[in-house]
């Protein structure tokens, strides 16, 4: 690991907004929670954190509010084992927030079970005034040039002018051994009242590009692997998640299909995040592409079961047994919050990680 300044340099980088979070006590519309509990939550962080839970050294780099919330968020990541260095405290603007709410209380309004909707209060945040400024910043600057990945999504390009123009730059600023990642993140609110027509070329400009099915069908009309390889020809690497059934990576020496696992939902946040950072911490490590995405699946799995957005994915041990698995043990294969049954781990289940913990 590279030294400089005596700090250890983060293998990644993940860049873009975090916010505060409430989640409610109970399932069920607004209007019927009793209290709501504080937590931290967004695409980037919640990638780092994972890459961070999985050994990789991670750091995150963004803008809070001179408050609470910006305290508690910086704080939190620190505890996952997340460098915090670089992050900006805005003396003027807030940290940006986001209420959960969760399906399942048979309420008028209610969702439905195992259905969760998000409401964002996050205009005018800190975060939203991040700027090609950023890059002349030392701390910034000093992970940036040592990261072996960037890692970034296409929520921050919808934030406001200064955010798309920061990620043009970071996207043009290309550097002999350092990769650079996209997730899709298709946010459609976001991006009324702006040009969502400069997503493609900034997709398009990544080496590793990975898009959900749905979303992409959402933002681009399809979400077939192959449409998408010629929609955007540019990645070496583009990974399309097809939800709870499988993964393909289409890279230059053809198509790569994993299954999803078999898993018992318990909130579907972050799991999309969290196969992102099991994908790339494989990427990394320099596994092949079938390890790389039953590693993202084994990660997004294991986030399913967690009520956070984080969870913590088991031990090394078992973790590279079920990388090793043949076709048919990893079919066989289920994860719960209880632990993960599988032929090759024979029983009682493997236990998960502590959810949340560093």
């Amino acid at each position: 690991m590279a030294e400089q300044d005596g700090t250890a340099t983060p293998h990644a980088v993940c860049l873009g907004e975090s916010m505060a979070a409430l989640l409610p006590d109970r399932a069920g519309p607004p209007e019927t929670v009793g209290g709501y509990r504080p937590a931290v939550g967004g695409a980037e962080s919640n990638t780092a954190c994972a890459l961070a839970a999985l050994g990789v050294p991670t750091a995150w780099i963004g803008r809070v509010g001179d408050d609470g919330f910006g305290r508690r968020l910086t704080a939190e990541l620190a505890g996952h084992g997340v460098d915090v260095s670089a992050v900006a405290v805005d003396p003027h603007r807030p940290t940006g927030l986001f209420v959960k709410e969760t399906g399942g209380s048979a309420l008028p309004h209610d969702l439905g079970a195992g259905r969760s909707r998000l409401h964002y209060y996050r205009t005018g945040s800190a975060a939203s005034t991040l700027s090609p400024a950023l890059l002349a910043d030392p701390a910034a600057a000093r992970l940036l040039d040592g990261a072996r990945l960037l890692h970034l999504t296409g929520i921050t390009p919808a934030l406001s002018d200064g955010c798309l123009a920061l990620v043009r730059a970071l996207l043009a600023d290309r550097r002999p051994g350092r990769l650079v990642s996209v997730d899709l993140n298709w946010r459609p609110v976001l991006w009324r009242g702006r040009d969502a027509g400069v997503l493609p070329a900034l997709l398009d400009a990544a080496d590793v590009l990975l898009l959900g099915a749905d979303e992409a069908e959402a933002a681009f009309g399809t979400g077939d692997p192959a449409a998408l390889r010629a929609r955007f020809p540019s990645p070496a690497t583009i990974v399309v998640k097809d939800a709870e059934h499988r993964a393909t990576a289409l890279t230059r020496g053809g198509p790569v299909v994993e299954p999803a696992l078999a898993v018992d939902v318990v909130e579907p946040t972050g799991a999309g995040d969290a196969f992102a950072a099991g994908y790339l911490a494989g990427t990394l490590r320099g596994l092949d592409e079938r390890r790389r995405l039953r590693l993202g699946h084994l990660c997004a799995a294991v986030a399913l079961t967690a009520a956070a957005d984080q969870g913590r994915p088991p031990a090394p041990a078992v973790v590279e047994a079920l990388l090793a698995a043949s076709p048919r043990e990893w079919a066989a294969t289920r994860v719960s919050a209880d632990g993960i049954m599988s032929p090759v781990l024979g029983r009682p289940a493997a236990p998960l990680g502590a959810p949340g913990a560093p």
